[in-house]
């Protein structure tokens, strides 16, 4: 794995291209450590993940993962981790942005839709294999993916297990944009970047207001949509936004 860190923007490296980027147990915790780290960190305010080599990844290193599945299942998350797939109760606070290319299997398909902007080369190929393996999605994709692209094109690929290329899932919606191979890094980084730019505390609370339409209910997340803008209202980054409107400039929001 590799940390980088580019202004408010944490990027994340999977960097197992020996293995095409396959997870192994270490891989799994590091990337749990990289997500606590952008979640705690104030001056932190995207996280954007990618992988190293010519695929983001191969899925899981069965070989090194499933003899750690015990009876309550896998146990990935180290102290200060945060789990990428949220598939346990805690969601990351921040957006994250993903940028993804050659083959995209299981895990890599799941982190993309826990993510919140997906960047796929022309080149990805994309495949929910599990089943092919005797097991079931367990990072959320049964969840997510019929939320995402609809009932049909979800069950389409995670019950056959086949392999779908980057024009089928731009049209079902698991990515936003194709792009061409070499370029989707690039890419995600301008998205990262212009969102990192806006006002911290206005993303975090658009996201986390549309989140929990999902997880709760319109309901629930209307009775907080007053709240959270009287909050916001109050805060310097929205005196800032004003002053620079006025003023016709950028704004420099500090997430206060």
């Amino acid at each position: 794995m590799t940390i980088e860190r580019d202004g408010h923007v944490l990027l994340i490296g999977l960097n197992r291209p020996e293995k095409r980027n396959a997870a192994d147990f270490a891989m799994l915790q590091e990337l749990c450590l990289a997500y606590g780290e952008l979640d705690r960190d104030p001056e932190l305010r995207v996280g954007l993940v990618f992988a190293h080599g010519d695929h983001f990844t191969g899925g899981l290193d069965l070989g090194d993962v499933a003899p750690r599945i015990g009876a309550n299942g896998l146990d990935l998350v180290p102290d200060g981790g945060l789990n990428p797939w949220q598939v346990e109760g805690e969601f990351q606070r921040k957006p994250v942005v993903i940028a993804v290319q050659g083959m995209c299997l299981t895990l890599g398909i799941e982190l993309a839709l826990a993510s919140d902007v997906v960047i796929a080369a022309d080149s990805t190929s994309f495949g929910q294999i599990e089943v092919q393996r005797g097991i079931l999605p367990f990072g959320g994709a049964t969840i997510r993916f019929p939320r995402a692209v609809g009932w049909g094109n979800a069950m389409r690929w995670m019950l056959t297990g086949d392999s779908f290329d980057a024009a089928e899932a731009h049209r079902i919606g698991l990515v936003q944009e194709v792009v061409p191979h070499g370029t989707q890094l690039q890419r995600a980084r301008e998205i990262a970047t212009r969102i990192a730019a806006q006002a911290p505390l206005a993303v975090q609370a658009t996201l986390a207001n549309a989140r929990e339409a999902i997880r709760d209910s319109d309901a629930r997340a209307e009775q907080q949509l007053q709240p959270e803008l009287v909050r916001l209202a109050a805060s310097e980054d929205a005196a800032e936004g004003m002053r620079a409107f006025v003023a016709r400039d950028e704004p420099s929001f500090r997430g206060r």
